[in-house]
Order: C-alpha cells, then structure tokens, then sequence
C-alpha cells in the first residue's frame, strides 16, 4: 500500500528489462540458526518474479557459527555473497559495508530475522520500475511485537527528532527499503565516521515513497538491542542531524541572564529602600548547585558534538574487511580496509 511521494512526474523507469540486478544488503552477528531460514524465505519470495538477484551479507564479527554458515550457503548458491569484518564494528559500519561492496542496480538492506517480510520486496520493485521512484522504504504498520515501553519511546524520538532535524525521517520506518544505484552512490560518497543510517537515507532526497508492511515477530535469536544500545543510537541521530542541543543552551543562557539581571535589580533596590538584609544559606546554595549543574550538563551536550569531531579528524576507516566471498582464498587473511 503506497503512503505518499514528493513531488513530480512518475513514469516507467527504463531498463533492460530482465537485465538489472538486485542486491540484498543483511548485517548479520551470531546469526547462524537464522541464515538458512532467510536464504529459503528470499528463494521463495523471489524466484519466478526477479530474474537476477543477490544476497550480501555481512557478518559483523560473529562469535557462533555463521561464517561456517555463510562459506556453505555461498557453496551451495552463487547468489550468496558475503564480507567477515575483523571485529565487530556495529550495524551502522556493517550496513555501509554492505551498500560500498553491493553491485545490484537496486539495493535493498534488510534484517536476516524475517520481521521484514521478503515478499514486500516486489512491491518495492513494482513501485521502483512502474512508478519510477528512487526509494521506497517501509513502513511498520503494526509493532505488536516490540513492548508498550518501547513503542512509545520510538514515538517520542520520531516526533523530537523531527522538530530538532533539517532532515526529518518517516515515522516508524527502518532500514528496510529499496534504494536506486543513484542514491546508494550518493550515500556512498558521505565521509562521515558517526553514521545513523535512518539519516543519511534521507539526506540524498530524491523521489520517495513508503509502503505499509505487517511486522511479524522474530523468527529465531534474540534482538542484539537493549535499551542502552537504543538510547545510544538515538543520540547518535539527534547529534549528528541537529545542532539545536547546541543552540538552545545559548537561549538557556540568555533567559538566565535576564532573570539574574532583574534579581540583581530587584536587590539593589531593596537595599536602597529598606537597607541591607543578611541573605540565606538555603538560597545561597540552591543557587550554586542550580547554575552548576547547568554549567555541567552543557558542558556534556559541548563534550558530544567535540568527541565526534575528534573521531571525524581521525579518518580511521570505518571497517576492515577479514574475508570476502569473491577473494581469493590465498588472499582472503590480508584484512582489506575501506574508507
């Protein structure tokens, strides 16, 4: 079901018809019970209506077995690929690993867990090349499955990111979505080391489009997010997409001010007018512990935007690629880095 679309024409898009390509782009860590599962659901989905496709995954430093099982499936299936991270760099760094390796003319990054339905992918696809838009994300129609708790919190960040950010990003939307090759170069080409994916898919622009999906529940495994994790991500956006935690502590500054300006007034006047009075103990330190908690917290929200500069003038690479599906096998112990 089509959401809503920014402006302009659609149209066919133009193709080769059965010559194009899809990538599928899915981080996976300790995932070995699910890959299987996943690789037959794609199959399922897939087969009969897209002609060429491709699954890369990339395997963001697995303890288990699921590179054993990402070597086999490769074996099994050329249409498998995939990229071992030396270590685990985090789903942001294995996602862009995955958009920077993905080959496809379409490129759709998704969860191995299955709460994306594959099947969506072809409205996706109809949307793309009948309706010519450049990315079609999707949209969470129900979150059943995630707790009261954090359904309204994720409500709380969609609605508080998008009043702080020039980039608003759709509500209840996740990485689940088909990009056009001209969006995912776009993307590609973005420098920084800090990344929240929800962002810079929306940074680009382009023509969009949202379609509902039913979020089922986890078909194996365990979420690798907690709350903390999630608290984490969600500074990482509002950080990296917004100034305002940085301006508003100017206003803050301001209003505080004038209010000590008009207090300072207030008692010159009472001393010229009733003489000087002893102030008290308990005003005097409410005041001290008031402004220097102030001074601390802004302080902190200064700290977030100066570590993250400190981690851009780095210029680490954001991942190092320990194993490649299309390596060589002499080759494949070097450890390739990416930018």
């Amino acid at each position: 079901m089509e959401l809503s679309s920014s402006s302009g024409e659609a149209g066919q898009r133009e193709g080769p018809g059965a010559g194009w390509l899809l990538s599928i782009v899915v981080p996976v860590m300790n995932e070995e019970a699910a890959i299987s599962g996943f690789l037959q659901a794609v199959r399922d989905a897939l087969d009969g209506h897209i002609a060429r496709w491709e699954v890369l995954f990339i395997d963001d430093g697995s303890q288990d077995a699921t590179l054993t099982s990402l070597r086999h499936a490769h074996a099994q299936d050329g249409r498998v690929r995939y990229l071992s991270l030396t270590r685990n760099f985090g789903k942001e760094a294995a996602l862009s690993a995955g958009l920077a390796h993905a080959r496809g003319d379409a490129i759709v990054p998704m969860d191995v867990d299955l709460q994306d339905p594959p099947e969506v992918i072809l409205e996706f696809v109809r949307l793309w090349r009948e309706e010519g838009f450049d990315m079609v994300y999707g949209v969470r129609g129900t979150r059943d499955e995630d707790t009261h708790t954090k359904r309204a919190t994720a409500g709380l960040f969609y609605r508080f990111f998008n009043r702080m950010a020039d980039t608003p990003i759709p509500h209840n939307a996740g990485d689940f979505r088909l990009m056009d090759r001209c969006v995912v170069d776009a993307i590609n080409r973005l420098p920084e080391r800090s990344r929240f994916m929800k962002g810079l898919f929306s940074w680009p622009g382009y023509r969009t489009t949202g379609v509902y999906y039913a979020r089922p529940s986890r078909e194996t495994g365990q979420s690798k997010f907690n709350y903390w994790k999630l608290w984490n991500f969600a500074l990482d956006g509002v950080v990296s997409f917004s100034t305002w935690p940085l301006r508003i502590w100017s206003y803050f500054g301001a209003v505080i001010a004038l209010i000590a300006f008009l207090y300072i007034v207030l008692l010159v006047g009472r001393v010229v007018l009733f003489g000087s009075d002893v102030p008290g103990y308990a005003s005097l330190m409410t005041a001290i512990l008031f402004f220097g908690g102030m001074q601390l917290l802004s302080i902190g929200v200064l700290g977030e935007y100066v570590g993250r500069l400190f981690v851009e003038a780095k210029h680490r690479p954001l991942y190092l690629v320990a194993e490649d599906s299309e390596m060589p096998r002499a080759s494949r112990r070097r450890g390739d880095s990416e930018p």
